[in-house]
């Protein structure tokens, strides 16, 4: 695997960049960094400045690599949308965000396209300005901690007031698109995933993985331990401040 170091940094001209080509590296995973901004030509990568956007039209590819993690890769393209990739994308995230879109004001990027398979998948979708509140945290005031944290529960309250899709009322719970949820606390044991109808059936799972895992020390407590819910309603599984875009 090639280092950064030995990523040639390209200047922004067409003439350049061809003449560079034997510098590059392959395209892959992991040949990408979080926070570089590399120039895709054909099959081979090559590193340039983040404010090549300022200077002449490039040919080729230009990606700036977001996040990777989880079997999900997230890159921002030709300065213009993001694409979220990998194995661990499914086609629930997309239905999510449609449904977010469709009945809050809650602000997030649009679907562009999705491509999913059984093995793989990746999204298109707009770009949100700002920075994440994960770089900021720490040179924001207490004031403004306050109101984004307020500002956070919101929109989390919105999300809870979105109906369960009509399609999906027999479940108790499940992803937005229906299917088994992939939550390491309730997924099922034998992967052939079997419906959560019931909230008595959330904690026979729970209670299940808790054994199957090796628990014991609450093997007697823990049914009665576990809360107990009449209803279920939609939510962000990963809401951290590396997904809250600040302007």
């Amino acid at each position: 695997m090639a280092s950064n170091a030995s990523i040639p940094a390209l200047i922004v001209s067409k003439s350049e960049s061809t003449h560079n080509l034997e510098d590059g590296i392959p395209f892959a995973s992991e040949n990408l960094h979080v926070g570089e901004t590399y120039l895709k030509l054909d099959k081979m990568l090559f590193r340039i400045t983040p404010d090549a956007k300022k200077g002449p039209p490039l040919e080729g590819d230009v990606i700036t690599v977001l996040s990777k993690q989880g079997g999900r890769l997230v890159l921002e393209r030709d300065y213009s949308y993001v694409s979220k990739g990998g194995t661990a994308v499914r086609r629930f995230e997309v239905e999510a965000m449609k449904l977010v879109a469709k009945h809050t004001s809650v602000p997030l990027p649009e679907v562009i396209y999705s491509l999913i398979s059984d093995r793989s998948g990746e999204i298109g979708m707009t770009t949100i300005p700002g920075t994440t509140l994960e770089s900021l945290w720490d040179k924001l005031n207490s004031e403004t901690k306050k109101s984004i944290c307020c500002e956070t529960w919101d929109q989390i309250a919105k999300l809870r007031e979105i109906s369960q899709p009509p399609a999906f009322k027999q479940f108790f719970q499940c992803l937005a698109d229906g299917s088994p949820t992939l939550d390491p606390l309730i997924e099922d044991l034998d992967r052939c995933g079997t419906p959560l109808y019931t909230d008595e059936d959330v904690r026979a799972r729970i209670y299940h993985r808790y054994l199957h895992f090796g628990g014991l020390r609450y093997k007697n407590e823990l049914p009665d331990m576990l809360p107990r819910s009449s209803c279920t309603v939609f939510t962000h599984a990963d809401i951290a401040p590396r997904n809250i875009m600040v302007e």
